[in-house]
């Protein structure tokens, strides 16, 4: 079986050995950049399957380059960088990146969030989707537990639907509020918050401890990686 290649994109030597050393032991094949210009054209020639971006490139943002990139690929995308910021995890999500790690980061917490990006997606086109304990059926608009319906408004069916979709993968509070209620309503935030928390009172176990819907905090929500 072919390796998955993953590009990494950064303009620290240690970072590149590191980050090489690292998912080659994982089992992955590697490529490196250190300019955005170079990243830009690996995509196309070398054709990886997963790219790991720093934002502080000397040639041009990070988030330049996902948004050049999202014009022509939808190769999955995690950034990796120091700046922590809630605005910067946000505008790159915005842009298009699947997920964003900090610099400091814990090698085992890049590769959950890796494999999670190379699992295929889950189409809408599919008649099921699966959370956790939860099998949504998308013809009949139907959540079940256990086989018993669960009834869920249009608009929480709709958004738990957006979340399995993308098991693992934080969406932005802009992602959700554009996809459920339109763009006009992308500042609505605490309107998403009721939502979200009507939601989980319904699909929760435990809606103080959710282990479904979970809260990327000041950013977004992710569903559980676990289907």
């Amino acid at each position: 079986m072919t390796r998955p290649l993953i590009l990494i994109v950064d303009d620290e030597a240690q970072i590149l050995r590191f980050l090489g050393h690292a998912l080659t032991a994982a089992g992955y094949e590697t490529c490196t950049a250190t300019t955005g210009a170079a990243a830009l054209k690996l995509v196309t020639s070398a054709r990886p399957d997963l790219m790991v971006l720093d934002l502080g490139l000397p040639d041009m943002d990070g988030k330049a380059v996902i948004e050049t990139l999202r014009q022509t690929s939808d190769l999955p995308v995690i950034v990796l960088s120091a700046r922590d910021q809630e605005m910067e995890k946000i505008m790159a999500l915005d842009l298009g990146a699947n997920d964003f790690v900090a610099k400091p980061f814990a090698i085992g917490e890049l590769l959950a969030r890796l494999r999670v990006c190379l699992r295929p997606a889950r189409k809408s086109a599919e008649p099921l989707l699966r959370l956790g304990p939860l099998v949504i059926d998308l013809a009949a608009h139907r959540v079940a537990r256990a086989g018993v319906d669960l009834h869920l408004t249009p608009k929480e069916f709709d958004l738990l639907v957006a979340l399995a979709e993308t098991p693992g993968r934080v969406l932005t509070h802009r992602q959700l509020l554009t996809r459920i209620w339109g763009p006009a309503h992308v500042e609505d935030v605490p309107y998403l918050r009721v939502f979200i928390g009507q939601l989980r009172q319904k699909v929760e176990t435990d809606p103080a401890s959710p282990d479904l819907i979970l809260t990327e905090p000041g950013v977004g929500y992710r569903s559980t990686a676990e289907g």
